[in-house]
């Protein structure tokens, strides 16, 4: 939908990977704390044991369409996986900052695999382009962040792994909402049950899709009549581009493109939720670091600062919010973007990051968001996540100080918090 910053993330404000990626810091906030009502039930099943809670999500299953011999061939074996709950519980303490993560994203291997992927599946990609609108070197990035070209799919029974999320996760429903979806796919045919591996989370395939996301965007390209993300590239990015058409992608449209600011700029216009049509940011006097800056009336932008004003600062359009639609993390569409970029020869910045940015800690995150509380700013829930709630709290505040209102935290923000207490 998925593994905090590493090359096999997923589809998703899919909560699935969301969930480790808000780690990073610097998601646009699609993630929401467990509810009461999940907790509860949380709560409520882990007295039962899994045997009975098998029996009970078979009845439901049954219900829901899945035949007694998909459910009972599929569960055969199947016990919790505590390295599951693990990672799902799991709370990073320390994050890498996005000039790392692109690092790593973006590296020149990476680059070189995915221009050798081109021509290997240019046939496959120049249809793709043809019947979905969307250009081969997106398909291929997000192919690269995502499986590294279908070399890491994980390695997990997702029907176990989703089984243990529904039994004892955080997230419950969550759980069983895919697990009757994965059911599904078996039922359909599209992949025997022991090849449906995936991440701990039940991100699938080369795509890393989570099995609802499958069962509406997979396509079955290569025409053999099964929807392979595992096993067919011509089906995994199909159906990667059939996502993102449906995301809302326009043929021949930028992702964005690194651009100046002028001295004296507004940062606080800095902001996702904030779009202008190009002719509105070239009149504020930003400049595209390489060509000129559009005065398109019709194509709206907005203004991304992935580390604050010190840092590279990106005009970013509705291509870029698509890739969010698959990812909502703001370091992974903007890897996805240069990546592209770099398999078409570009992908080159300009701009200079803070590398001497220490990156705040889980703990120091909270400490911001509930120092931000306290002074009556309106951070949202104090999670760690530093998402729009919490970066408009920080903007609010650095222009009561008179700092460049960017949205940014970092320790001397935190610092100041402290010291105004």
């Amino acid at each position: 939908m998925r593994k905090p910053v590493s090359s096999v993330v997923g589809p998703r404000c899919l909560l699935a990977v969301a969930l480790s990626l808000a780690s990073l810091g610097v998601l646009t906030s699609c993630t929401e704390p467990p509810s009461k009502d999940s907790v509860t039930a949380s709560q409520a099943q882990s007295t039962q044991s899994f045997a009975q809670w098998r029996e009970g999500f078979r009845t439901q299953a049954l219900t829901a369409g899945i035949r007694a011999d998909t459910f009972d061939a599929a569960f055969a074996g199947i016990e919790p996986d505590e390295s599951v709950v693990t990672a799902d519980r799991s709370q990073p303490e320390f994050t890498r900052p996005v000039w790392q993560y692109l690092e790593s994203a973006v590296s020149p291997a990476r680059v070189r695999n995915g221009q050798d992927r081109l021509l290997q599946n240019a046939q496959a990609l120049q249809r793709i382009d043809t019947t979905y609108g969307v250009e081969r070197e997106a398909v291929v990035a997000i192919w690269g962040m995502e499986s590294n070209f279908g070399q890491q799919m994980g390695s997990k029974n997702v029907i176990r792994s989703l089984a243990t999320l529904a039994y004892e996760g955080r997230r419950p429903d969550f759980g069983r909402g895919q697990l009757i979806a994965a059911l599904q796919i078996l039922q359909h045919g599209d992949v025997p049950v022991s090849n449906m591996i995936g991440s701990w989370a039940g991100a699938m395939g080369q795509t890393q899709f989570i099995p609802t996301t499958y069962n509406r965007y997979a396509v079955d390209f290569d025409g053999d009549g099964r929807r392979d993300i595992w096993g067919s590239p011509d089906d995994a990015l199909a159906s990667t581009a059939n996502y993102l058409s449906s995301s809302g992608w326009q043929r021949g449209l930028s992702w964005g493109f690194e651009v100046r600011l002028p001295q004296g700029f507004d940062y606080a216009l800095a902001d996702m939720d904030i779009r202008k049509p190009m002719s509105e940011w070239q009149h504020l006097g930003i400049q595209a670091v390489a060509g000129a800056l559009s005065d398109n009336t019709q194509t709206h932008a907005s203004l991304l600062l992935p580390a604050g004003y010190r840092g590279p600062a990106f005009l970013v359009t509705d291509n870029f919010r698509a890739i969010l639609k698959y990812n909502n993390s703001t370091s992974y569409a903007l890897a996805v973007g240069l990546l592209a970029d770099s398999l078409k020869g570009g992908g080159q910045l300009a701009g200079q990051w803070p590398v001497g940015d220490v990156p705040l800690s889980r703990n120091e995150r909270l400490e911001l968001q509930n120092l931000l509380l306290s002074r009556g700013y309106q951070p949202g829930t104090a999670d760690g996540i530093i998402g729009g709630n919490t970066r408009r709290a920080i903007r609010t505040y650095q222009q009561s100080i008179g700092q460049p209102a960017d949205g940014y935290p970092t320790l001397d923000l935190l610092k100041d918090l402290r010291a105004a207490q």
